[in-house]
């Protein structure tokens, strides 16, 4: 019999692949779950030139565009007003505003909202529809006129310094431009919608008089 070379068992284990460590990116430490700040978790955004909530310019802020309405606004009245119907009682606010840019027009509004933000701004837009221009002579009105508005009976005359009127008067007065006038009511109520509308009224009749005065 030949002589047969006895095989080798002894296997040898393969060695295993040595374990390589990222190289972090410059001045960036690795993070535990593998990859840098940079591509493993993703970089953080809404820096100054972000996407993310940066500092944005709000309008009307700091630095904002948001433009000044030419109208000056004044709030004479803001009421709770129910409506029943078959389901019950629905509320919401009715307001009352004058309007006016101190140069001759002067304009009141009323409307109403399901929140007092919505019933200004609807009453605001009431207003602008209803201006009237006023003749203003020498900062009063050129002579007196009388007007009535339901319970109201307003009497305004000329005067030489300042305003001396109350409540809805002086702000009707003051938005149109009249730095020099004398209100007066003839009939007292407590309705500041009724008072503000027979100054209009009265207002109105200047205008209506115009020819008269140039005489």
């Amino acid at each position: 019999m030949e002589n047969e070379t006895p095989k080798n068992t002894n296997t040898e284990t393969p060695a295993s692949a040595p374990v390589t460590t990222p190289v972090p990116v410059s001045g960036q430490a690795p993070r535990p779950g593998g990859g840098s700040q940079r591509f493993g978790g993703g970089q953080r955004s809404g820096g100054r030139g972000g996407f993310g909530g940066g500092r944005g310019r709000r309008p009307g802020g700091r630095g904002g565009f948001a433009a000044k309405s030419e109208y000056d606004q004044k709030v004479l009245d803001i009421a709770r007003v129910s409506r029943v119907t078959k389901g019950g009682k629905r509320f919401s606010f009715r307001a009352t505003i004058v309007i006016g840019d101190g140069k001759g027009k002067v304009g009141v509004g009323m409307a109403k909202g399901k929140d007092v933000a919505q019933s200004v701004q609807k009453a605001f837009n009431q207003a602008k529809k209803n201006l009237v221009t006023v003749l203003i002579k020498d900062g009063t009105i050129p002579y007196q006129v009388e007007a009535k508005y339901n319970s109201a009976v307003v009497l305004l005359k000329p005067a030489r310094g300042g305003v001396k009127a109350g409540g809805p008067v002086r702000v009707v007065a003051k938005l149109s431009g009249i730095t020099k006038l004398t209100g007066k009511l003839l009939e007292r109520t407590n309705n500041k919608v009724n008072i503000a509308m027979a100054t209009i009224e009265a207002l109105k009749k200047l205008r209506a008089d115009k020819d008269k005065v140039s005489k």
